[in-house]
């Protein structure tokens, strides 16, 4: 088994090299002058299980493109097998056709991705489940929950309530407050454009309680932080998001700084610099896709990782 890592996040591909006590493969990835991406597989990989580790996150096309060619070096150079691990799945959002000639884009990824010798795919928390099925090889669909439970857990938060910032976001809620033995409540929003929304209403007790907010995914910070002044509003106390894979943009980050949310709860599935001004709490899934490597190399059962507490994710 050998692992390679893109340049959208090596500190996460070292550091799943170091949970399961493994070196990271030898790899050159250099840009031509004239901005095209050069790649060298620097070891041999014949006949070996291989995982490419490589998220889609901003400059998405810049780190989709540099995956397929490192699968396409891969495979070329005689691999058994190419797992890509995709801590985060760009083009996720664009599932489905909401308007008139539109692309479905999370299907035209999961075409490129196979056509450039992907075996496998291992992502992690997708925006929407259904895109496992844009797939005609195997996914495994993990989930940042178990990390977060133990973080959140060690807070001992009384009068917890889980908060849905929109009802997408209802079925991860709904796991997170069985989970925590919390009340589950809805935030029903409208959004105007690509960059605002606009929270219309609470379904659910929160006067007096303290909430978190869970999704999968923020960028513009839109969704949590309108979410936020309403739950404030209505007499919430203290406010957390948990929120699985933080990509956070200039109009994000202002936002967040003049939210009401006390902590944002993220992981490192995306890279993403020191933020000044706000309480950022990053916990990492190495561990979890790590683990989750070991058991595709050996053909083990994955399910248990999508179980924790007794209660599952899914």
């Amino acid at each position: 088994m050998k692992i390679f890592s893109g340049t959208a996040n090596t500190p996460l591909a070292h550091a799943i090299c170091a949970a399961i006590g493994m070196a990271p493969g030898k790899i050159s990835i250099r840009p031509f002058p004239d901005g095209e991406t050069f790649v060298k597989i620097e070891e041999n990989v014949r006949g070996e299980d291989v995982f490419i580790v490589q998220p889609t996150s901003p400059p998405t096309n810049h780190n989709l493109m540099e995956l397929f060619i490192v699968i396409d070096a891969v495979r070329r150079a005689s691999a058994k097998r190419i797992t890509a691990v995709l801590p985060f799945y760009g083009y996720a959002r664009q599932d489905r056709k909401d308007q008139p000639r539109v692309p479905i884009t999370a299907k035209l990824v999961a075409n490129l991705l196979v056509a450039a010798g992907a075996n496998r795919i291992l992502t992690m928390d997708l925006h929407a489940q259904q895109i496992q099925g844009f797939f005609d090889i195997p996914v495994d669909h993990l989930y940042a929950a178990p990390v977060m439970y133990e973080y959140l857990r060690g807070m001992d938060l009384p009068n917890l309530v889980v908060v849905s910032p929109d009802v997408g976001g209802l079925k991860m809620a709904h796991a997170y407050s069985q989970t925590m033995q919390a009340g589950l409540a809805i935030v029903a929003k409208r959004r105007k454009n690509a960059l605002e929304v606009e929270s219309l209403a609470v379904i659910g007790e929160i006067r007096g309680k303290n909430c978190l907010l869970v999704d999968d995914l923020t960028e513009t910070a839109g969704t949590l932080t309108q979410a936020a002044a309403l739950l404030k509003k209505k007499g919430a106390k203290k406010i957390l998001a948990c929120v699985s894979h933080a990509i956070l943009n200039d109009t994000g980050i202002g936002r967040l700084r003049k939210s009401v949310i006390d902590e944002l709860i993220t992981t490192d599935t995306v890279l993403r610099p020191a933020i000044a001004g706000v309480k950022i709490t990053t916990l990492s899934v190495a561990g979890l896709l790590g683990e989750a490597i070991k058991r595709i190399h050996s053909n083990s059962s994955v399910n248990s990782l999508f179980e924790f507490k007794g209660a599952r994710t899914s």
